[in-house]
């Protein structure tokens, strides 16, 4: 968080060079219950970047009404491939109009939404998830090693009576959580003990102050937070939602005169510019940011997702938390708050909670940055971008030319103790240089 002014060091990071995120092409499963439609003749579907799938993919309910049965993108033939019900020659012929590939599904949006409305009603279980995956035109259920016995038994049961063609049951090695421990990114200090967290993604509140999106826990553990350990507050939780519809919080900076650039460190001294908010698209490949495990890649495999965190004040009792995005990004506690973006620079998420970990893999979920910005009346930047990078070059995966990152050495590394601060030693205390200028700097954390 800096005060005032960007200190002249933060301010060269910022403006370092374009960062190269580069994966291999994820390459997606055929669906079973579906299959290709589209008229004879029709002309063959657009190549499309993720971010212009995504921004096509945000228009189709509204063009096709109850046709539309959901879409994901194939990042491999990088075409958006869209789900449509009954065989609407006429939604057929808007969708391949559009420049996407359609498929004819057997279940509607709203089949599977009633589903999910069964789940919610009958198995709402700590240490359970669900949500659509449109590649299969399923609900997928994941149950994580804490759900056994009786309350096992009543989630097979339940996911049978829902039929194998709508949903399909899956277990996790892992357990669900809120990733509320470690990281180097903001902290608070409570009754019950220190409190770290990360911040997101920097915003301007409706009232035109700059402020910062993080998880909701954090916003619900602690109503004030620093940028160290010792540090006097520097920042004011104005909303925060957890457990219930998200898990995100507005955090206003209590100097109305802080910069807050639109920007997400990714350790190394590179900073990635975040230009506009998204909503996430099944198939897409995204990133994340956190201060304990450093930058991973993945893929957004399911929307609409429901997570039943076991209480951590109730032995007995379940946090449940609604509208979420499933990934399978790897990501550790002290990675909970941080940014989730694509390669283009667009906010997606917020780092909420999952099962796993960086060496076996797991389930994480995300607050969209949409709903948050929505609920709160906020929205994604700052006025003042002073030590940005330039816009020219920005992307993530281009050429890895003069100052970009090489892709063995980011996604994926670890980058423990990068943080707020890329350019301090990576082996010294996480919280020994984190003052001025951690604001302008997305980060990774949790709460207690």
């Amino acid at each position: 968080m800096s005060h005032k002014r960007i200190p002249k060091r933060k301010a060269a990071i910022a403006a370092g060079g374009v960062v190269a995120l580069g994966a291999a092409a994820i390459l997606l499963p055929n669906a079973n219950a579906s299959q290709d439609g589209g008229s004879p003749g029709a002309a063959a579907p657009k190549t499309l970047r993720a971010t212009d799938a995504s921004d096509l993919a945000s228009q189709l309910p509204g063009l096709l009404g109850d046709t539309f049965a959901g879409s994901y993108y194939d990042s491999g033939a990088k075409r958006l491939v869209v789900n449509v019900v009954n065989g609407d020659d006429n939604a057929v012929a808007r969708v391949q109009k559009a420049g996407a590939k359609v498929r004819e599904v057997a279940n509607s949006l709203a089949a599977l939404k009633a589903g999910a409305q069964t789940l919610k009603a009958d198995a709402t279980i700590p240490g359970t998830a669900w949500a659509v995956d449109p590649r299969t035109n399923k609900i997928i259920v994941t149950a994580d090693s804490t759900v056994t016995g009786s309350a096992w038994n009543r989630l097979e049961s339940t996911v049978e009576g829902l039929g194998t063609a709508k949903a399909t049951l899956k277990k996790s090695a892992g357990t669900f959580k809120t990733f509320v421990s470690g990281g180097d990114a903001i902290f608070s200090q409570t009754e019950a003990g220190g409190v770290r967290c990360s911040l997101g993604f920097n915003v301007t509140a409706g009232d035109g102050t700059p402020a910062f999106l993080t998880a909701g826990h954090c916003g619900v553990a602690a109503a004030q937070w620093s940028d160290s350990q010792t540090g006097q507050p520097l920042a004011t939780v104005d909303q925060a939602t957890f457990p219930g519809a998200g898990d995100f919080s507005l955090v206003k900076y209590d100097d109305a005169a802080t910069e807050a650039p639109s920007e997400v460190n990714v350790g190394n001294g590179q900073t990635v510019q975040i230009t506009q908010a998204e909503e996430a698209t099944v198939g897409t490949q995204v990133f994340r940011m956190g201060s304990t495990t450093g930058l991973n890649d993945g893929t957004v495999t399911g929307l609409d997702a429901t997570v039943n965190f076991q209480s951590e004040t109730d032995p007995s009792g379940v946090d449940t938390v609604t509208g979420l995005i499933q990934t399978d990004v790897c990501a550790e506690p002290g990675d909970s708050g941080g940014s989730l973006f694509t390669r283009e620079g667009g906010a997606i998420g917020l780092t909420s909670g999952g099962s796993g970990d960086c060496t076996q893999g797991g389930e994480t979920f995300f607050q969209p940055v949409t709903t948050a910005l929505a609920a709160t009346g906020a929205t994604l930047g700052a006025g003042d971008q002073a030590g940005g990078a330039e816009q020219g070059g920005d992307e993530i995966g281009g050429d890895p030319g003069a100052g970009a990152v090489d892709p063995s050495a980011s996604a994926g590394d670890d980058q423990s103790g990068a943080g707020m601060d890329a350019g301090a030693d990576p082996g010294a205390d996480p919280s020994a240089d984190t003052g001025t200028g951690t604001g302008h700097h997305s980060s990774s954390g949790r709460r207690h």
